[in-house]
């Protein structure tokens, strides 16, 4: 039977321990350099030290985020990035861009690449030539149904594992690329700036009826015009793992380290749930 990873978010040191705390065989942090949240959310390479020592004295694994898209100038920092991350105990890095692959594979070959979502890798084809470069596992495009994941695994070599978020915020953008917050703030979520533009309260007006604001007609759970509700795939967590996928992503590196818990523990077996404290286990 094929190993499932339940892999959570840190973005904090206490997000990281309320995690393992609650059951995840994985984390996922952000560094210095070209990760995709706001800085309060990226770890310090001594923090991440820090973190692949607890992570791994639990016997878990830690994933550092690389998956912004880098500039010339950033390009050529990603050798000695990726050699002091490797160095530091880093089980893989969650990278994007073609040429930060290849130029991480090349100074740091024992360090594992994670194909980020933000690839936006859809298809076998994709797939496999990420795994010709080197990489060791996909994280899969948002948009791909069951029936897609299923295929792709069939077509790509099996030592490919395969990734999917399967909670959390979803952006309304390909992949999660999106341009809302940098083209009204001047802070691109691709930059790991997100103003959360998507999230502010709009109004509806008919381009010939200028100052007339039209009601946004919403249910019981209210409206999601630019923002969806947050993906739960719980109930069909069978169904993703017969598509092929082995490590279920939950999203929330932003998030509080109590959101942290409180999802990995609803995704949790409830064999390997902590006792709270001061309770006694049921014999």
């Amino acid at each position: 039977m094929r190993h499932l990873e339940l892999l959570s978010p840190a973005g904090s040191m206490e997000a990281l321990q309320a995690a393992l705390r609650f059951g995840a065989d994985a984390v996922y942090a952000g560094g210095p350099q070209l990760q995709l949240r706001a800085g309060s959310a990226g770890f310090t390479m001594d923090m991440l030290a820090d973190a692949a020592r607890e992570v791994h004295a639990r016997g878990r694994k830690l994933y550092v985020t690389v998956n912004a898209f880098p500039t010339n100038r950033e390009i050529d920092a990603l050798g000695d990035y990726a050699q002091a991350l490797l160095a530091l105990g880093a089980d893989a890095a969650i990278v994007a861009d073609l040429g930060a692959i290849a130029a991480m594979r090349k100074a740091a070959p024992g360090l594992p690449i994670h194909v980020s979502t933000q690839a936006n890798c859809v298809n076998y084809a994709a797939a496999r030539a990420y795994c010709d470069m080197g990489a060791t596992r996909v994280v899969l495009g948002r948009e791909m149904t069951l029936d897609d994941i299923a295929e792709l695994r069939a077509k790509v070599p099996v030592e490919l594992e395969l990734e999917a978020f399967v909670h959390g915020a979803m952006c309304m953008a390909y992949s999660g690329r999106c341009l809302i917050s940098a083209y009204l703030t001047g802070r691109s979520a691709n930059r790991g700036g997100c103003a959360h533009s998507c999230r502010w309260n709009y109004a509806l007006m008919e381009e010939k009826r200028p100052g007339e604001f039209l009601p946004v007609e919403e249910d019981a759970r209210g409206t999601t015009i630019l923002s969806s509700f947050d993906l739960n795939c719980l109930d069909f967590l069978d169904r993703i793992a017969a598509a092929g996928v082995t490590s279920f992503k939950l999203e929330g590196r932003m998030k509080s380290p109590y959101y942290v818990a409180t999802v990995t523990n609803a995704w949790t077996p409830p064999a390997t749930a902590p006792t709270p404290p001061g309770s006694t286990s049921a014999k």
